[in-house]
């Protein structure tokens, strides 16, 4: 079985959905994925609900339009669009923070979940972590879940360890 059936199953159409969510992406505007399954993409996968894009913010009201007429429900936060659909587990977020808007010129095409998708580019999707483990208003969860990733990325690619914070730098030695 491939991942992508094994992911299918697990979150209830979760990979049907993200092809739906790419495709319409591409319908849109430049984009890329970011987060946990861009992670993802550059070392050893782990299992994760959420799938992070970024689209050029000039795209983002063509794109909510077209996921509302695909049945997807949106929320919209100060810096975050959120879409779900009532048909899968998975959960999708579209940053707003401006930092991220240039990560799509620099995005390369690779599968994700069966999907050929823009990814960020190493540099950024480590930034992007960066960026989410120091912010002091995010969950304690969700940044041991930043931190873990950023720990993965400096022991497969050692040039990013020098750009971790010192915490982290002496977890690797």
């Amino acid at each position: 079985m491939k991942a992508e059936e094994v992911y299918e199953l697990a979150t209830r159409g979760g990979a049907t959905d993200f092809s739906r969510v790419v495709t319409l992406c591409r319908q849109s505007g430049q984009f890329c994925l970011i987060g946990g399954l861009a992670v993802n993409c550059y070392v050893e996968p782990v299992y994760t609900l959420d799938a992070d894009f970024v689209i050029v913010v000039a795209h983002l009201q063509e794109l909510r339009e077209k996921l509302k007429a695909e049945g997807f429900v949106i929320s919209e936060f100060p810096h975050s669009m959120n879409a779900e659909s009532p048909k899968s587990e998975l959960r999708i977020q579209f940053t707003m923070d401006p930092r991220y808007q240039e990560f799509p010129l620099r995005a390369t095409q690779r599968p994700v979940l069966g999907t050929l998708v823009p990814v960020a580019s190493l540099a950024d999707v480590f930034q992007g972590k960066l960026w989410a483990y120091s912010d002091p208003q995010r969950r304690l969860s969700k940044r041991k879940k930043d931190e873990l990733d950023l720990l993965r990325l400096a022991e497969r690619y050692p040039e990013l360890q020098p750009q971790l914070p010192d915490e982290l730098r002496r977890q690797l030695g």
